[in-house]
């Protein structure tokens, strides 16, 4: 009796389930979508990602700079789902969708069927001219991240040993380009290393005479911020030992070379902070899906984030053109999405009606180095440490998984108290 009711009980549980939904994606919104729609036992969810780790950018520029090892910020997929048998990780590309058969097909020629799919592809540098690509350094992914901080680390030494005074200036130039908060936190953080971490670690050169320059079009940095706060981020940055170029726009990249029109700044490190677009994946399904991409590469989407004239089919996150309003290419904006089509389709599979995707502005912060950060909630403006230490409780609560939570504070503790960075590797 014992085993014939498992076995009936196994099959009643899989005619439960009556929806399957793809998340291709596992990024902040793709996670949300696939942890919301896991609670109902009713849905099966797959979630599909080339890399087999979920990735908190927000900490990318810690890593490029020697704070903070690839580990601190990255989780395994699966470790999200461990004991969750209606959700299933593939590791795998997308290479497009069939939308008559509702199938997903993958890069390995395999098709997965589906109910929903829920896009969360995320995004990718944005360089204008492809190139000045070659010269440049991104900052969107963890091989960014570590050859970006091999090539800082690596011009110090260069720098070290260099007898040219003209090469060893340009080893220790660094051009930042955009000054947005992926430049802000880079620059700030890249004059710290110089002037505190490593001021006494060289015989031949003095690291605190590093040049940071960052290098904004715009009339100044951190444009979406209230205009006070941009001024005090400047000032902080200035303060630390940060040229900052406004309205200043690039005209040519080679290598070791920034033009600006008549100006030239010789930088061995040239890092790319000034937008995104949208993964390649957007175009790759630009005609399976039969819309027109937007801005930035992006799937146009409707007041219920589905993608216009496809039910079936969600886009969210920076891959996502919101056609209500323009939104921010940010965390907030992915996690909130993630959450409200994991809620929608959860509705829908129980036939209840849904409301439109409206997103809550909680406000946003910036860091500005050891101690500096600026922060607008709502009406409130304020910057300095208290600011600082706000930022740091928020993205420790938002970093997943309590080892990292533990490893990235008592890292950051020791740095604040020390001035010095353990994840000093070339490698």
């Amino acid at each position: 009796m014992n085993g014939g009711f498992i076995i009936l009980s196994a099959k009643l549980r899989i005619k439960e389930v009556t929806m399957k939904v793809i998340v291709v994606g596992a990024g902040f919104g793709g996670i949300n979508a696939a942890k919301t729609l896991a609670k109902n036992k009713s849905i099966d969810v797959v979630v599909v990602d080339k890399r087999n780790y979920h990735l908190f950018q927000p900490f990318l520029y810690q890593v490029a700079t020697a704070g903070l090892s690839p580990a601190d910020i990255s989780v395994p997929i699966r470790a999200f789902f461990r004991g969750q048998k209606n959700v299933e990780v593939i590791m795998g590309e997308v290479a497009g969708i069939d939308q008559k058969s509702r199938l997903l097909k993958l890069s390995n020629n395999k098709n997965l069927k589906y109910d929903k799919v829920v896009i969360a592809a995320g995004a990718k540098n944005h360089i204008f001219n492809q190139d000045w690509a070659k010269h440049v350094y991104g900052l969107k992914s963890i091989q960014d991240a570590l050859s970006l901080r091999k090539n800082i680390l690596m011009s110090f030494e260069l720098a070290e040993v260099e007898q040219d005074p003209v090469k060893r200036k340009a080893y220790t130039t660094f051009a930042i380009i955009g000054g947005g908060p992926t430049g802000v936190e880079l620059a700030g953080a890249i004059a710290e290393l110089a002037r505190f971490t490593l001021s006494e670690d060289f015989r031949n050169i003095d690291p605190s005479d590093t040049r940071v320059i960052l290098i904004e079009a715009g009339s100044r940095v951190l444009s979406t911020f209230d205009q006070g706060l941009s001024k005090k981020a400047k000032r902080a940055l200035e303060k630390l030992g940060v040229s900052v170029w406004l309205e200043s726009k690039v005209s040519n990249i080679c290598k070791g070379k920034v033009e600006l029109g008549s100006d030239v700044i010789n930088a061995n490190t040239i890092i790319w902070a000034a937008g995104v677009v949208s993964t390649d994946l957007a175009k790759d399904l630009e005609a399976d899906v039969g819309v027109n991409l937007k801005r930035g590469n992006r799937l146009l989407v409707n007041e219920f984030l589905q993608v216009k004239g496809c039910e079936d089919i969600y886009a969210i996150g920076d891959i996502s053109y919101f056609e209500k309003e323009e939104l921010p290419g940010i965390a907030p904006v992915a996690i909130q999405q993630g959450k409200y089509v994991g809620k929608a389709i959860k509705r829908l599979f129980k036939e209840k009606e849904i409301r439109p995707f409206s997103y809550v502005d909680k406000g946003h912060m910036a860091t500005i180095g050891r101690s500096k950060a600026i922060a607008q909630i709502g009406k409130l403006r304020f910057g300095g440490t208290i600011a600082w230490y706000l930022w740091v409780f928020i993205h420790i609560y938002f970093l997943i998984g309590f080892r990292n939570r533990v490893s990235v504070f008592l890292q950051w503790l020791w740095s604040y108290l020390t001035y010095k960075r353990g994840a000093r590797i070339i490698n």
